[in-house]
């Protein structure tokens, strides 16, 4: 029978440990702070800084918005991330990607410093988590190993093939298996005959961004199947890029969207903003 992955349950069960952190923390004096920059009024943009907002104020983390208009020049953007990047009681920088075109993004990510990168973007960042050096790890990738950890999901040995290879998620995905001493396959849209390389799978991670393209040509039995993807459908309901109902017939383990990865991005978000806010008291001390 399959089990069904509760990204919800295992995302409280690791919130109430950062929480249980962020009062240790205040007892000592130092409250934890995340600052989030939002550019232009993009409506998804909105819900999820929203959302962040409200984990935040949840366990107790500082939490400062920051809404700059969608016309504002990437001197003025870079300004306010240094701004951010000196302030003693922010512990973790964040900025809502997309942004308008005539602002680069990479730029934008180089210039939040290291010790505040809690979404590890950046590129020193991601050359230490390269390295299996201490960094802060990319959310989302970061939420995948914790929800295969927590279900009891054996990574060392195992075959995982990764579906897409995208800077956010791919890429990094295939770095964290690696370092768990996996193998690792990276495929994607230029992968020809894909079925015959996801078949050997025996964890599979789709991050493609497209509804409902892996289905049982793609999935060997007793797979463990890992869907990242948020996509709308053509009824507007939200779907991920693994065809649940066919899927969850022949695999061992399986996440559901909603409710499987996509509450596991944000926990990691507070984590690293907790482990940020612990480093600078060591520091301190």
């Amino acid at each position: 029978m399959t089990s069904i992955i509760n990204g919800k349950e295992i995302g409280q069960e690791i919130r109430k440990s950062v929480e249980n952190r962020v009062k240790e923390l205040k007892e000592q004096g130092l409250t934890p702070g995340l600052a989030v920059i939002l550019v232009g009024d993009n409506p998804a943009s909105q819900t999820y800084v929203r959302n962040k907002q409200k984990s935040c104020e949840a366990i107790g983390i500082f939490s400062e918005l920051i809404k700059l208009p969608a016309e504002v020049t990437e001197e003025e953007l870079l300004e306010q991330i240094n701004i951010l990047n000196n302030r003693d009681d922010i512990h973790g920088i964040l900025v809502q990607l997309p942004l308008p075109k005539h602002i680069n993004e990479d730029n934008v990510i180089a210039t939040i410093s290291p010790e505040k990168d809690v979404d590890g973007f950046s590129p020193v960042s991601v050359g230490k988590m390269m390295l299996g050096q201490e960094t802060f790890l990319p959310c989302t990738p970061f939420g995948v190993i914790k929800l295969l950890e927590y279900s009891g999901i054996e990574i060392a040995g195992k075959h995982a093939v990764v579906v897409g290879r995208s800077h956010i998620v791919g890429k990094p995905m295939g770095q964290l298996l690696l370092q768990k001493d996996a193998t690792v396959t990276y495929t994607h849209s230029k992968t020809p005959d894909l079925p015959s390389i996801t078949k050997q799978a025996d964890i599979l991670i789709a991050a493609v961004g497209r509804p409902n393209f892996i289905t049982k040509e793609h999935v060997k039995p007793g797979a463990v199947v890992i869907d990242v993807g948020i996509n709308r459908d053509e009824n507007n309901k939200l779907t991920g890029d693994v065809n649940f109902a066919e899927i969850e017939q022949i695999a061992s383990h399986i996440t559901p969207v909603p409710g499987g990865v996509g509450p596991m991005t944000i926990t990691m978000l507070l984590y690293n903003t907790v482990q940020s806010a612990e480093k600078q008291l060591s520091q301190d001390k």
